[in-house]
């Protein structure tokens, strides 16, 4: 099933797709319908087409800040360090974890803040986002499939004066609009775990980054053990996974995003989040 929220005569609504539109599900929010459901039993009511609905973040007011992994494709990590060794390089083969503030969350088809003045080196990062579905306290890895709601895309825009300014990335990464997301959460029934997913991103229409989601470094299972260890990961943590090569900064020359740009990250089987910079 795909889960989303969006605008309907005024109101946000929760729904799922279906092959003629969105049917909208009975709950107030995209976060009591993940703490409350079992998306295997969900009944949908009343039915509207696509077009007459604007699509949102599918969580627009994440609870906490998300949980986020840097360098943990191989190949973002060779670029990464090549850009800025002492920002990105790694002493041990260890989960780098950072969160990202998100008041809220960037909607499918809408803009990327510039900042101009405060961001030089505007960035983009494709990433599968893992929702977290029941709360997961010493989770064992061979279990973690049993915690994992869905997934959506997650745009990990990054402004890269900054993250490397302050040698910590928070504040790089979490101004208003850096993160987007959607269109839709695919409820983790809908594939396997965990899940082997082709993950692409674009800058108007030239692709930029193309990989698999099958070549974490760290994969979901590890991630959601060690975490669960030591803090219980609440229904609707999100957890945005890394980002492959081809980042802005790790081409030659760099390319990084500029007013007007057409940023599209792509993962199969969940859909396209498109957002334009402004």
């Amino acid at each position: 099933m795909k889960l989303v929220t969006c605008l309907y005569e005024g109101k946000e609504r929760v729904g799922a797709l279906t092959e003629r539109g969105v049917a909208f599900l009975p709950f107030p929010d995209m976060n009591t319908l993940i703490e409350t459901a079992d998306p295997a039993r969900l009944t949908a009511g009343e039915e509207v087409p696509l077009a007459s609905v604007t699509l949102l973040a599918p969580i627009p007011r994440p609870r906490q800040d998300v949980i986020c992994l840097g360098m943990n494709y191989q190949d973002h990590e060779q670029e990464a360090a090549k850009y800025d060794s002492g920002a990105f390089g790694k002493e041990q083969p260890v989960a780098v974890y950072f969160s990202k503030r998100v008041g809220r969350a960037g909607d499918p088809g809408g803009e990327i803040p510039r900042h101009a003045g405060l961001v030089e080196r505007l960035d983009y990062e494709a990433e599968l986002a893992v929702i977290i579905g029941k709360p997961a306290k010493n989770v064992r890895a061979e279990d973690a499939g049993d915690y994992v709601f869905g997934y959506t895309v997650l745009n990990d825009v990054s402004a890269r004066v900054l993250q490397t300014k302050h040698k910590q990335w928070y504040y790089g990464k979490s101004l208003d609009g850096f993160t987007p997301m959607g269109p839709c959460i695919l409820t983790a029934d809908e594939t396997a775990f965990p899940p082997a997913l082709a993950i692409t991103a674009s800058v108007n229409g030239e692709e930029r980054q193309r990989s698999n989601t099958s070549l974490l470094i760290h994969g979901i299972p590890e991630i959601i053990a060690e975490l669960s260890a030591g803090m219980t990961l609440l229904p609707g943590t999100i957890i945005a996974t890394g980002t492959p090569a081809g980042v802005g900064m790790g081409l030659n020359p760099p390319k990084f995003l500029e007013c007007g740009d057409v940023v599209e990250c792509t993962i199969e089987g969940i859909g396209t989040l498109q957002s334009t910079v402004r």
